[in-house]
C-alpha cells in the first residue's frame, strides 16, 4: 500500500525558507512522478512543482518557479520541496501526491495517492 508522509511545515516570517520532505513507501516509483500541491482556506487545491523518480524532469508552477526547488532522494525514497522567499500568500496546507509519469503534469485528477499534508503559514 502506497503511503506519503510529508513533514516540515511551521510558521516563518514572510522572505524565510522551509524545506518539506515528502517520505513514500509502497512500491517502486521509479516509472512514477512526485507532484507538490497546496490549498489556502477557501480556495482549490493547486499545483505547485513536480519531479519524475528516474530522469529527476521538474516543473513548476508560474508562481514559485524561481522560489521552490523540487527535489528527490532516490535512495531514502524521499522528495523534497525547498521553499525561499516566502511570500504571505504562500499559507497553505502543502501535499504531496503520485502520479505515474506519463500521465503529465498539474492536473490534481491525476495523481492517485496522496499525503496527509503539512501546514505552512508565513507572516508578514
Amino acid at each position: 500500500q502506497v503511503q506519503l508522509v510529508e513533514s516540515g511545515g511551521g510558521l516563518v516570517q514572510a522572505g524565510e525558507s522551509l524545506r518539506l520532505s515528502c517520505a513514500a513507501s509502497g512500491r517502486t516509483f521509479n516509472n512514477y512522478a512526485m507532484g507538490w500541491f497546496r490549498q489556502a482556506p477557501g480556495k482549490e487545491r493547486e499545483f505547485v512543482a513536480r519531479i519524475t523518480w528516474s530522469a529527476g524532469l521538474t516543473y513548476y508552477a508560474d508562481s514559485v518557479r524561481g522560489r521552490f526547488t523540487i527535489s528527490r532522494d532516490s535512495a531514502k525514497n524521499t522528495v523534497y520541496l525547498q521553499m525561499n522567499s516566502l511570500k504571505p500568500e504562500d499559507t497553505a496546507v502543502y501535499y504531496c501526491a503520485t502520479t505515474p509519469a506519463y500521465r503529465g503534469g498539474t492536473n490534481a485528477r491525476n495523481y492517485d495517492y496522496w499525503g496527509q499534508g503539512t501546514q505552512v503559514t508565513v507572516s508578514t
